[in-house]
């Protein structure tokens, strides 16, 4: 028997949380205030990445300097738009239905704490979240699989007793570096081929889809083997 329960690791921003544009909207403030004109499709294309990765993927030759200018532009312009944040449909009551089953809800994330903070705000969900990863826990996050494996140590569980639950093809590469199964949602505005192409399991159209077929799912698998 396992020590712990089967856990569900979840990303946050665009799978749980509506925050995906306005991370484009506030890189496009960010480039625009460095003088660096990026397309907002192309910033949308590297959302759910690493931020210093996406920052040299967009930014070219750019400086160190010029890096840390954009990253903290991004921030400052992120908190401008804090109050448009809102649950995707259906997220909370994912999360509650996975901890009704025994399961835990690990918050799989490398978001910064201070955004970390908002988000946990907006989902009020604290109550039944069991782990919770940030971006001081990797020094390099997305799409290598380093907090994927943190997420599963704080849980104690194994690749063979988790599923990642995510909305970007960085979510689904890094839940398979370490053999973890992952499902892709819709709701970040990555298409269905492209989740697929990536690792997903299966795909839905947000976290409420998702609740609605939980039985058909590697989630209502792992339900099976929960010791709650």
């Amino acid at each position: 028997m396992p020590t712990s329960p089967p856990a569900v690791l979840f990303d946050v921003d665009g799978t749980l949380v509506d925050s995906n544009y306005l991370h484009v909207w506030a890189w496009l403030r960010a480039f625009d205030a460095e003088g660096l004109p990026v397309d907002a499709w192309r910033i949308h294309r590297c959302i759910g990445m690493d931020g210093t990765t996406l920052v040299r993927t967009l930014s070219g030759d750019a400086g160190e300097g010029v890096l840390e200018r954009l990253k903290k532009g991004h921030s400052e312009f992120y908190e401008q738009s804090a109050h448009l944040l809102g649950p995707l449909p259906g997220a909370r009551d994912l999360l509650r239905a996975v901890a009704d089953r025994g399961l835990q809800v690990v918050l799989a994330t490398s978001a910064p704490e201070d955004e970390l903070a908002m988000l946990r705000k907006v989902l009020d969900c604290d109550d039944i979240v069991a782990a919770v990863t940030s971006s001081k826990d990797v020094e390099t996050a997305k799409p290598k699989p380093d907090i994927v494996q943190v997420a599963l140590d704080r849980a104690s569980a194994t690749a063979d007793d988790a599923v990642f639950v995510g909305d970007a093809v960085w979510d689904c590469e890094a839940a398979a570096r370490v053999k973890v199964p992952s499902i892709g949602l819709l709701s970040g505005g990555t298409s269905r081929a492209e989740l697929l192409d990536a690792g997903a399991s299966a795909v839905f159209e947000d976290a409420g889809d998702l609740l609605g077929k939980l039985d058909s799912t590697r989630i209502g698998a792992l339900s099976g083997h929960s010791t709650g």
